[in-house]
């Protein structure tokens, strides 16, 4: 283990980087290396099991205090939430059927104003069975509470987990972060990612400065529950809850300031101004940056936006964005369109939104399916 010292965010983030060539999950492990994390929970499920395997191997060196597999998705995901409600930085990973298996736990989560922060590799989830890229179960997420981001590359894989400590920790947001990733696309391929050094890592983590008590000598759990609302029905167990969901989603909007401070802007844009709008989110990206290139190439006026944040959405650029656009496609790497619908319910004009091309079940997408669309719009 390389002796690490504590640095304040702003300088572990802007330390002079190495360049490495490494896959998706390496760079899961260099960004758990330098997160000061106290305790790492797994359960392998394809393709996330490499990522934990090696956050593994940083318990053995000494970077974590403690590691442990769980029974299977539900258990790691329940023991994460009492690791969490302890005052511990905890982090996971999981995937797929993973994730349709823990699912009660990520409003749970939210709800207990748990700052975890949860890898999301992508994959198919629907007979017949794969192991293949989509990013369908993201469709299941949007409304758990839990804040969304969507990971195009290594690097933004590397750099969102790490720095989504920093923004799930904040005392006005304090839920769940989710990172999501398109599996095997990202996770198993090889990629140039800058790194910190390895001998800085982010303050520990303070559970004082978490919105509700933490559970200690003072708050032990049966104290947590010691006059349940759930037990009741009446008017004041009704607002009682609704007001806490109320409030959850407020976390997740004043969160927004923060991922412009860690991650940059929502959305990032190339050539915003153009007719025609490409919108996408995780690998689509780069199937869409590549199919840009080719349509400007052919005298095409093609934009590209890309949505690093799912939850919270980027209304406001995007319906602005969609405004001035005569023609928006958003391709997509699942069957049902979750981001077009997204993208729709924010704009004034419906009629302008191609909600494609989509492939799914571990399909590739050749940027010649988004050019096709392109000249659809175009005629």
């Amino acid at each position: 283990m390389i002796e690490q010292r504590v640095v304040e965010p702003p300088q572990l983030f802007e330390a002079e980087k190495e360049t490495q060539f490494i896959t998706g999950s390496e760079a899961v492990r260099e960004a758990i290396r330098r997160a000061n994390v106290e305790m790492a929970i797994s359960y392998p499920i394809t393709p996330q099991s490499e990522s934990m395997h090696l956050v593994g191997d940083l318990f053995a060196e000494g970077y974590i205090k403690e590691y442990f597999r769980g029974e299977n998705e539900f258990a790691v995901m329940s023991s994460v939430a009492g690791a969490a409600m302890g005052g511990v930085r905890v982090f996971t990973a999981t995937g797929g059927p993973g994730t349709l298996r823990a699912f009660e736990a990520f409003s749970t989560w939210a709800g207990a104003r748990l700052p975890i922060v949860c890898a999301f590799m992508t994959r198919g989830i629907n007979s017949p069975l794969t192991i293949q890229p989509d990013t369908i179960e993201m469709a299941f997420m949007l409304d758990t509470g839990i804040i969304m981001l969507h990971a195009e590359t290594a690097q933004d894989l590397h750099d969102m987990i790490l720095r989504s400590f920093m923004i799930a920790e904040q005392t006005e947001v304090h839920i769940p972060v989710g990172v999501f990733v398109d599996g095997f696309f990202v996770t198993h391929t090889r990629d140039k990612v800058d790194i910190a050094p390895a001998d800085m890592k982010l303050p520990p983590y303070d559970p004082y400065s978490s919105p509700v008590p933490v559970m200690d000598m003072e708050n032990v759990p049966f104290r947590q529950m010691r006059d349940p609302f759930v037990m009741k029905s009446n008017y004041v167990s009704y607002s009682a809850h609704a007001s806490w969901q109320q409030e959850v989603m407020a976390a997740a909007e004043r969160a927004r300031k923060y991922i412009h401070q860690y991650l940059g802007d929502l959305i990032e844009t190339e050539y915003p101004d153009a007719d025609i709008l490409l919108i996408a989110s995780g690998t689509a990206v780069s199937q869409s940056r590549e199919a840009m290139a080719m349509a400007r190439s052919e005298g095409f006026s093609v934009g590209l936006v890309k949505i690093k944040s799912i939850r919270p959405f980027p209304e406001k650029e995007i319906r602005e964005l969609v405004r001035n656009a005569k023609a928006v496609i958003v391709p997509e790497f699942n069957r049902v369109g979750w981001l077009a619908r997204e993208i729709k319910s924010v704009a004034e004009d419906t009629t302008k939104i191609v909600a494609g091309p989509r492939v799914y079940g571990g399909m590739t997408m050749p940027p010649n399916m988004i050019m096709d669309e392109i000249r659809r719009c175009s005629i």
